[in-house]
């Protein structure tokens, strides 16, 4: 199978530093991480959380409208969760969804950037994020921040599409643009233009290698991969 030719840099599905605050573009986002294929992978993200042991306190760094972190906290109810999105109108939606008294007491959101996160130093224990990466506008910054909230022997678990995917992941994403996702995201050639705006696996080892983590590694799949790292 051939791999995905474009190169980083198209603004194709780009959101920038402001987030999503379109409330149709947020609702149809929310819409489609109800779809079967997105509680799919979830289940994959937490079976790769779960393999870390996390403890503590996990934040959630662009959590969107908190479909992961209602999985998450399911599944390890001895967690404390912090979502986190840089959009107001992610995280109204993301609080409308607590609805349980014990899921209550344990999730909290706040407004913030993965560039300047809002927490002290060591202060979390576990850091996850999904689908975001290819939105942040500097890795190395970012991991810098990452590394200083995390508390000694803290973890990261990153998950993102990678632009040097399988061609059909890439063609099943193009299909998926241009037929079957709601309008608002089509308006901004989502999802194809997350692929074509992510990180190869190698870019991706190689921002980790400049960063202040010493233990870190890269997990590759068919069209996505997952960045670990612990800081010492």
């Amino acid at each position: 199978m051939g791999k995905i030719k474009e190169g980083k840099g198209t603004t194709i599905g780009k959101v920038g530093a402001e987030g999503i605050e379109n409330p149709d573009m947020v609702r149809a986002y929310d819409r489609i991480s109800r779809w079967p294929q997105f509680k799919l992978l979830r289940r994959m993200i937490v079976r790769e959380v779960k393999k870390k042991h996390p403890k503590g306190t996990l934040v959630d760094i662009g959590c969107g409208p908190g479909h992961l972190i209602t999985v998450i906290a399911k599944s390890l109810p001895n967690l404390r969760i912090i979502g986190v999105d840089i959009s107001e109108e992610m995280l109204k939606v993301a609080r409308n969804r607590l609805a349980s008294p014990a899921l209550d007491k344990r999730i909290e959101y706040r407004q913030g950037d993965v560039q300047k996160l809002p927490f002290e130093d060591n202060a979390i224990d576990f850091a996850v994020s999904t689908l975001s990466l290819h939105h942040w506008p500097d890795p190395d910054i970012a991991l810098q921040e990452i590394y200083r909230v995390l508390r000694p022997e803290g973890q990261f678990l990153i998950f993102d599409l990678r632009r040097d995917g399988r061609r059909l992941f890439y063609w099943l994403l193009r299909l998926a643009t241009k037929f079957i996702v709601p309008a608002p995201l089509r308006s901004i050639g989502e999802p194809l233009g997350s692929a074509l705006s992510s990180y190869t696996f190698a870019e991706a080892d190689t921002f980790l290698s400049k960063s202040p983590f010493q233990q870190w590694k890269v997990k590759s799949g068919v069209g996505w991969m997952f960045l670990w790292g612990c800081k010492d």
